[in-house]
């Protein structure tokens, strides 16, 4: 009850949150709903149960089982019959065919030789047996140990998985939030260079009016208006687009976002602690308990295997007739050890220990694999740095060639053709820088993301 009401608040807090962050919903709001709304997290955490049970039912079989066992059975079988009566502890001499022995037919002349007629052909006989069993292992080689530990190591690695997909949902709603950032300042560029157009198609009807300039001129400008129409529709598509896969990852309708910053921090911390952060190398060092493990259960086919049992019982030819007068018990105990089997065992204990080599093998090499990739990741970062440097000043660059030649061609100094084609160079700049910055985030991200989504 107190988990269902936990739940219902969180979800009651989140539904909240939403809906006061309606008009605009930060990053920080997004993440908590991710969280809490997002279904393959939701997946994950069903699996974290699954497992949950599961190591239960391994460490519950160190306490046994207890079995109620009812039967019941007809039979007018001499061995069954007999043996019914002697579990309900109702046999008489009678059951033996005494009546026989007592008066042998005529002409009998060995009374050895008499068929007893009420042991061979009994009358039919109901049987009920009410039986409570207790069964526990003593000693099982350590097998159930070894198998808890197994199952705790799956444990952990459906818990580190559920962490991965966390990490991973937040690096994508993350990824989008800097996304939609960059879409608005492309827009936004891209719609002050619009402005420049219209005033310079403006400037045209001027000039054309005046007989400074040609109808030719006119149309190079509308088309150009075109084509940077064009692209804010896309980019705008885009935005739209994106809203979608927000919405998608939150599993809530989002219509309005508030952006980050145009670029992320790098991340400051050491290949060591991004290493000892990271999931794959936590989920690779639990596999390798588990095979681990796994070496000690193929030992324990080497030991003997130790069991106790207890049990009650009671039996009438009715259901629980003379329950105390028919009781019995049992106890004991039984021990097992294979002496031999073809060599069987020892070539499982070496399997699983090659499996765990084998293993610590892939785990070393996914270490190396990692650091690699880090190594490989603040290469690209630092490149893109110096990239988005050099776009700037370009760009800068542009905004004022393209200014001068708008100036020379109001002279008469320059064409509209150059005109327009120091504005698509500009153009280009705008949509390259966005590009670059887009993929340096983009590394960013997957720097964070191998170690688990710390950001410091």
């Amino acid at each position: 009850m107190k988990n269902k009401f936990t739940s219902l608040f969180i979800t009651l807090c989140t539904s909240a949150s939403l809906l006061a962050a309606s008009q605009s919903l930060s990053l920080d709001e997004a993440v908590e709903i991710l969280k809490n709304q997002n279904l393959e997290i939701k997946s994950a955490t069903l699996d974290i149960e699954v497992a949950t049970h599961d190591a239960k039912s391994v460490s519950g079989s160190h306490l046994g089982k207890l079995d109620f066992i009812q039967d019941f059975a007809n039979s007018n079988d001499a061995g069954n019959v007999f043996g019914f009566k002697l579990t309900s502890r109702e046999a008489t001499f009678g059951d033996f065919g005494f009546s026989d022995f007592l008066t042998p037919p005529p002409g009998t002349t060995n009374i050895l030789n008499v068929q007893p007629h009420d042991l061979n052909y009994p009358d039919s006989r109901n049987f009920f047996q009410s039986k409570l069993k207790y069964e526990i292992p003593v000693f099982t080689g350590f097998k159930i140990t070894s198998y808890e530990e197994v199952m705790n190591s799956i444990k952990k690695i459906k818990k580190l998985e559920k962490s991965q997909v966390i990490s991973e949902k937040i690096y994508e709603t993350r990824k989008s939030f800097y996304d939609m950032a960059l879409l608005e300042e492309s827009i936004s560029n891209l719609k002050v260079i619009l402005q420049n157009i219209n005033t310079l198609e403006n400037i045209t009807n001027e000039m054309i009016s005046s007989g400074y300039a040609k109808k030719i001129d006119l149309l190079e400008v509308r088309a150009k208006k075109g084509n940077v129409e064009r692209l804010i529709s896309q980019l705008e598509l885009n935005e739209k687009l994106l809203y979608h896969y927000i919405s998608f990852l939150l599993n809530q309708k989002i219509s309005s976002i508030q952006t980050s910053a145009l670029e992320i921090k790098m991340p400051s911390m050491t290949n060591s602690e991004i290493l000892n952060k990271n999931l794959d190398i936590q989920m690779a060092n639990s596999a390798l308990s588990i095979k681990k493990s796994m070496i000690s259960v193929s030992k324990s086919s080497l030991y003997p295997m130790v069991g106790a049992f207890a049990e009650v019982a009671t039996a009438d030819n009715n259901f629980l007739g003379n329950a105390g007068d028919h009781s019995s018990y049992t106890v004991g105990a039984r021990a097992t050890w294979n002496i031999f089997n073809g060599g069987i065992d020892s070539a499982n204990i070496e399997k699983s220990k090659a499996e765990y080599l084998k293993t610590k093998t892939q785990v070393e090499l996914a270490n190396s694999g990692i650091e690699l990739k880090i190594e490989k990741i603040r290469t690209e970062i630092d490149s893109f740095n110096k990239d988005i440097e050099s776009l700037e000043k370009e760009l800068l660059l542009a905004d004022e060639i393209y200014k001068n030649y708008e100036t020379r061609y109001k002279e008469k100094l320059s064409s509209m053709s150059d005109v327009v084609i120091k504005q698509s160079e500009q153009i280009q700049k705008i949509l390259q820088l966005e590009e670059t910055k887009n993929k340096r985030n983009e590394r960013v991200f997957a720097l964070e993301k191998l170690a688990n989504g710390e950001n410091k």
